[in-house]
């Protein structure tokens, strides 16, 4: 791929990134031919996600390689895959940061994790979302910004083994894809599963995230998002969008 093409908004590969892409796309078609369907850009993302460890890229993306052969054979999950969670309304895409980034927001008091599908289908659920966003992504971007809302959030809402599932997905296998987290609505009884969920954050994912005080929230999400993009919920101008149907 030319590099003037990979000028994205993290911006131009410096010599050594581009010199490390090339290494790293001959070792792991080597080893799986089907790399070849993937450009320079993803790469990039995988040796981000490892500062630039050529050796451990490779061993990530390969895994992420021989992950999607088997969680996503036919290449994307459909909604009849994954009813119960669709039912329960909870992940909304909308609108643009100030640097382009498409907006989710999730509201975790609606996730009940005691449902027929199990874990699996919320897995299942997860990669739909993900895939979703990436294909809505405007050119020229690679990350997404999500707003997660826990209000309403209580014991029955608590899926610690589907929030450890979620984040493993995340970041293991869409490495640099989110920009920024905001938390809003924080109740005080949540902190109690986030303490669980914190030590198996990496390093990159915890510098992304921002707890928002109730008495800043608008004022907090306007330094980064346009009134007109925002949500109404939170004081801007946009309505709420399913995921399914953005």
């Amino acid at each position: 791929m030319d590099t003037k093409k990979m000028q994205y908004e993290n911006g131009s590969n410096s010599e050594e990134e581009h010199n490390k892409i090339l290494q790293m796309r001959e070792l792991v078609e080597k080893q799986d031919s089907t790399s070849k369907e993937y450009d320079d850009l993803t790469l990039r993302r995988f040796l981000r996600a490892r500062d630039l460890d050529i050796d451990k890229a490779c061993t990530m993306f390969l895994k992420y390689l021989k992950w999607r052969k088997s969680f996503v054979p036919t290449g994307s999950i459909s909604v009849t895959e994954i009813p119960n969670h669709i039912a329960q309304n909870k992940l909304f895409m909308q609108g643009t940061d100030k640097s382009g980034r498409l907006i989710t927001v999730v509201f975790g008091g609606r996730h009940y994790p005691n449902n027929p599908g199990g874990l699996e289908e919320f897995k299942r659920y997860v990669v739909f979302t993900l895939e979703r966003i990436i294909a809505r992504m405007p050119e020229g971007q690679e990350k997404f910004v999500s707003i997660a809302d826990i209000q309403g959030w209580g014991y029955t809402n608590s899926d610690v083994r589907g929030y450890l599932a979620a984040l493993s997905i995340l970041q293991d296998y869409y490495p640099e894809r989110l920009a920024k987290m905001f938390v809003v609505h924080v109740p005080y009884v949540f902190m109690a599963a986030w303490k669980m969920v914190y030590p198996f954050i990496d390093e990159k994912t915890k510098k992304k995230i921002v707890f928002v005080e109730n008495k800043h929230l608008t004022s907090t999400l306007l330094k980064d998002i346009d009134e007109s993009q925002l949500p109404d919920i939170y004081g801007g101008k946009l309505k709420l969008v399913p995921i399914q149907d953005s």
